[in-house]
């Protein structure tokens, strides 16, 4: 019996050890045992909460003055940028059938499943037919609306890593974050805060490592304060009898009064692409100088700009824009309510622009008229974000903001 049960001990550790060897051939980074997740510490990650108690207080002190602002802004694509996981939030499927990614590697695969009230991503690698090895991590942190897609984030510890797998709308699958590449999974994606920036309203780092950060004051979502600037001191002034006489001593900002310059700043933050940072996160405050935190490459009036949060790079470009100085992004946007329906839209063309002036009116008439922007805001295939799922390279459509006339663009 004893030397039965070496040799079953040897038989043991080779096993592991191939699975392992198998393991690090396709990327897969290997725990010890597949355990089950362990229990995050007690955190209380808020989706509205100030980050800093003197002087940002959060939605909720905003909308006992601003109730319906508040109210349609919160269903806006801005509110929920990133969210805390739920049925709701998540918009891939966990149902048999359709919670599977296959990958390029036959011996790999991942499941979405939902085990005790947490949503989790399995990474499951076969090595035989009897044998796999698998590593599981919990959703945390949803990052993306749903309108187009969302990628996923996981806490371990107080480091933000992001999961191999995403979800794109179209076409309703579940496949590799972009630029995961197809048949490994890779588990060590840092999130670092230039992300969180964009994706979140506020955090408080713990560097380094780069991606370490207080998980207790991450408050997910824009909130009104990422526009509007810290309201402890607006909201301190309204609660006191008689409030400000003018807009102008009500101490916050309102983007609308700010020069077009810092309009187009308090928007270039996150649709202006990633840029280099001169400051640490979170330094700039609507009303002050982008250029002061930030410095995005200067390109060429004919250099290719991509379509992916270079939004005012490329609306800079327009002649719209060039030819009308009070142009800026909320000409056409309103950022509290959601805009979905082009051809409302098509107004704010309609007061510059005559239907009966566009060149192809004397062929297709008066239906012209609410396919402004369809026609020249084209949606066109990003190569900043690029995803693989099944074999296939999928690159989501994303709407051109150089207003233009497009040749080979037809009637939508």
């Amino acid at each position: 019996m004893p030397r039965f049960a070496t040799v079953l001990a040897s038989i043991v550790r080779a096993a592991r050890a191939l699975l392992a060897a198998s393991a690090a051939a396709v990327g897969v980074q290997l725990r010890a045992a597949p355990s089950p997740p362990q229990e995050p510490p007690e955190v209380s990650v808020s989706f509205r909460e100030p980050r800093n108690a003197t002087s940002y207080v959060g939605d909720d002190a905003c909308q006992a003055c601003h109730q319906d602002k508040v109210s349609s802004y919160h269903q806006t694509a801005h509110a929920v940028t990133s969210s805390l996981p739920s049925p709701a939030s998540i918009k891939g499927s966990f149902q048999a059938g359709a919670n599977t990614l296959r990958t390029a590697n036959p011996d790999l695969y991942f499941k979405m499943e939902i085990s005790g009230g947490d949503f989790l991503q399995i990474a499951w690698l076969r090595t035989s037919q009897a044998m796999a090895y698998n590593r599981t991590e919990r959703f945390d942190i949803v990052v993306g609306s749903g309108r187009k897609g969302q990628t996923y984030l996981y806490w371990d510890g107080d480091q933000l890593f992001q999961l191999p797998v995403s979800y794109w709308v179209n076409p309703g699958e579940w496949v590799n974050s972009p630029g995961f590449p197809d048949g490994s999974a890779h588990f060590e994606r840092p999130i670092l805060p230039r992300c969180l920036e964009c994706h979140a309203s506020s955090f408080r780092s713990r560097a380094p490592p780069d991606n370490a950060y207080d998980r207790s004051s991450l408050v997910l979502g824009i909130s009104c304060e990422k526009c509007h600037g810290p309201g402890g001191e607006h909201v301190a002034l309204y609660r006191t009898k008689p409030p400000p006489p003018t807009p102008a001593e009500s101490a916050i900002v309102n983007p609308v009064r700010l020069p077009r310059e810092r309009q187009l700043d308090v928007c270039a933050l996150c649709h202006a692409g990633i840029g280099e940072a001169l400051t640490p996160p979170l330094s700039f405050v609507p009303g002050g100088v982008l250029d002061q935190h930030l410095v995005f490459p200067r390109v060429g009036r004919r250099a290719h700009v991509d379509v992916h949060a270079s939004q005012v790079q490329l609306l800079e470009r327009s002649r719209c824009y060039q030819s009308d100085s009070s142009m800026t992004c909320t000409t056409c946007h309103d950022v509290h309510v959601p805009q979905r329906d082009l051809g409302s839209m098509t107004s704010r063309c309609l007061k510059c622009h005559q239907v009966a002036a566009c060149g192809v009116f004397p062929k297709l008439g008066s239906r012209i008229a609410q396919q402004c922007i369809g026609c020249h805001m084209p949606l066109q295939e990003t190569e900043q974000i690029v995803s693989a799922a099944n074999g296939k390279s999928l690159q989501p459509m994303v709407r051109n903001h150089q207003i233009a006339i497009y040749p080979d663009i037809g009637l939508p």
